[in-house]
């Protein structure tokens, strides 16, 4: 039989009317509406978000589902790097109780499988089928509008009031971390970081590239000044990001339209004398993933592709790999979630890790559309969501 307080038994039969920003169709404006969150079920946990990043991959799906994004199913409530406070569990949760401050992930952390068990890999499948499709384990949401279901983007949905997420979804943080600030460790602080302290590995003098400078970009660029790279090299076609890349370790900056028409991995090779030890691609497009691989020195050339993309396809000549370069990609920066934000949330309160210069822009939940636009027009860094509002 389910153990657990008397509030949390209430709570636990409850539905709760909240509001959320939801996506009826593609390429259009979110709606603000109000929506029913269904009671978690077994290993399942129901949280009140408190904040939410807003990250480029919910931009994608929104305006570019079935292009450069998969397909996935309309109507969806996006957003999936979030923080706030478990309002509720379901039968067989033992690590979580109200009352607990939490991170929901994108990426589940079971403990029990093999990729799990393997030190070489993040990617636990646990679900992976379902909330990839957006529903939880039964193959359905708990998210309800107007009488329909609304599907839950990655299993997470936190641009809603409340949402419930599998346990295997869910950190359990310090009490006394700040939400508005930590919820960017739910993807792209860490991807970035992650993807030049844990997958590149990047080395204490090295000489380092790191393309986009979005959020990811300039996670990228404090975790190769972590590292202690000698050189870290920031390239990024609006030169109005490049005093934040210096803010973040940046050691120079780029623009490769001020150099016409010529590949900027060709200019990056003259300008290292032989190529980067490091390459981390940010950006996302298949053109600049090819270009960051080509931008590598022969022999121990290292490119780590963090960028987001579904349905494309990189071009890569052989040859580049037989020269002894390497090519890795890495998923939420290689960090087995549920495992290691915490850790990261205790850097960050231990002043080793920075949040607070990613955010640009603070906005309520009304305001949603207008952080899409500002994300669009390169005008923000993060703009965290504010759900207290309503």
């Amino acid at each position: 039989m389910w153990q657990g307080n008397s509030l949390s038994m209430f709570r636990f039969f409850q539905v709760i009317r909240c509001m959320a920003a939801v996506a009826w169709e593609p390429r259009k404006p979110l709606s603000i509406e109000e929506v029913d969150v269904a009671p978690p079920k077994a290993h399942e946990v129901r949280i009140k978000v408190v904040a939410s990043g807003v990250c480029h991959t919910d931009w994608e799906y929104l305006y570019e589902a079935g292009r450069g994004m998969s397909l996935r199913p309309f109507p969806v409530v996006l957003g999936h790097e979030a923080a706030g406070v478990v309002e509720s569990v379901g039968p067989d949760v033992t690590k979580f109780a109200p009352g607990d401050k939490v991170i929901p992930l994108f990426l589940p952390f079971c403990e029990e499988c093999d990729q799990c068990k393997c030190e070489k890999t993040n990617l636990c499948k646990k679900n992976w089928e379902n909330t990839q499709a957006g529903v939880l384990a039964d193959g359905t949401s708990r998210i309800s509008c107007r009488g329909q279901q609304v599907y839950q983007f990655l299993g997470v949905s936190s641009f809603c009031q409340y949402t419930v997420v599998p346990d295997t979804s869910l950190a359990k943080i310090n009490p006394k971390a700040p939400l508005e600030k930590v919820c960017l460790l739910g993807c792209g602080v860490s991807t970035g970081y992650g993807a030049a302290v844990k997958t590149g590995k990047v080395e204490e003098g090295s000489c380092c590239a790191v393309f986009g400078l979005g959020a990811v970009g300039l996670a990228a660029v404090m975790g190769c000044q972590a590292a202690k790279a000698r050189r870290i090299i920031a390239v990024d076609i609006n030169p109005d990001k490049f005093q934040k890349a210096r803010e973040f370790g940046a050691t120079e900056c780029i623009n490769p339209r001020d150099y016409g028409n010529k590949p900027i991995q060709e200019i990056l090779v003259e300008k290292t004398n032989g190529g980067v030890d490091y390459a981390l691609e940010c950006v996302g497009s298949p053109v600049t993933m090819s270009a960051a691989l080509e931008s590598t020195r022969d022999g121990c050339g290292t490119c780590v592709i963090a960028g987001w993309t579904e349905t494309e396809s990189m071009s890569v000549k052989v040859i580049k790999i037989l020269m002894g370069r390497t090519l890795k990609g890495t998923y939420f920066g290689g960090w087995k979630s549920a495992k290691d934000v915490p850790q990261l949330v205790e850097d960050y309160m231990q002043k080793k890790l920075k949040l607070d210069e990613f955010i640009s822009h603070n906005l309520p939940l009304a305001q949603i559309n207008n952080a899409f636009d500002l994300l669009r027009n390169g005008q923000s860094i993060r703009t965290v969501i504010s759900l207290d509002d309503f």
